[in-house]
């Protein structure tokens, strides 16, 4: 069996799961969501704990369980707690503010960016320079800050742009520092 999908999921204090008609709903003090489960892959919900199981032992079934385990242990996990990725822009002039909720991005375009989040997500600002990205869904709140992120992608010269706050970016060196060290020898 797969060793990820076979783990139970426990269930976290103030959680309620259902399971009907193909379709697993979770609900939480955060929100709801729901997510389709493909008819091979049998759930079962007791004594506070998710347990998913396969009938089927074929390369793609055994793929879709880990999947829908960790699925719905993310689904269980944000209606719960919530999930947060913290972006930071770095250069001069670089600054970003909220509008209402929509987030303002002066990123050294000749125009402001603006960036309107969809139904789900929250945007934070802290200082001038960090953009946090709040929401009940892991792939939309991750979707979201990808998205953000690839309005200014960090460069590796001067390291202007926008990147995730534990991101490490390699630094090249420029022209000048190769003539330098080339003409020096």
């Amino acid at each position: 069996m797969s060793r990820i999908g076979k783990a139970p999921i426990t269930i976290l204090k103030g959680v309620e799961v259902k399971f009907d008609k193909g379709t697993v709903s979770v609900k939480g003090p955060k929100g709801q969501l729901s997510q389709k489960i493909d008819p091979k892959i049998a759930i079962e919900i007791k004594d506070g704990k998710i347990k998913l199981s396969r009938e089927l032992n074929d390369q793609k079934i055994r793929a879709l369980h880990g999947l829908y385990r960790m699925l719905i242990a993310n689904m269980v996990n944000g209606v719960a707690n919530g999930f947060e990725k913290v972006l930071e822009l770095s250069g001069v002039g670089y600054r970003a503010a909220l509008s209402g909720k929509t987030l303002n991005l002066s990123i050294g375009f000749s125009h402001p960016v603006d960036v309107v989040p969809p139904e789900g997500i929250l945007f934070q600002v802290e200082g001038q320079n960090k953009v946090k990205v709040l929401g009940i869904d892991k792939a939309l709140v991750g979707q979201i800050a990808a998205n953000i992120r690839a309005i200014r992608k960090v460069e590796p010269y001067k390291g202007k742009g926008i990147k995730y706050i534990d991101e490490i970016v390699k630094r090249k060196a420029g022209k000048a520092a190769k003539t330098a060290g080339a003409a020096g020898g």
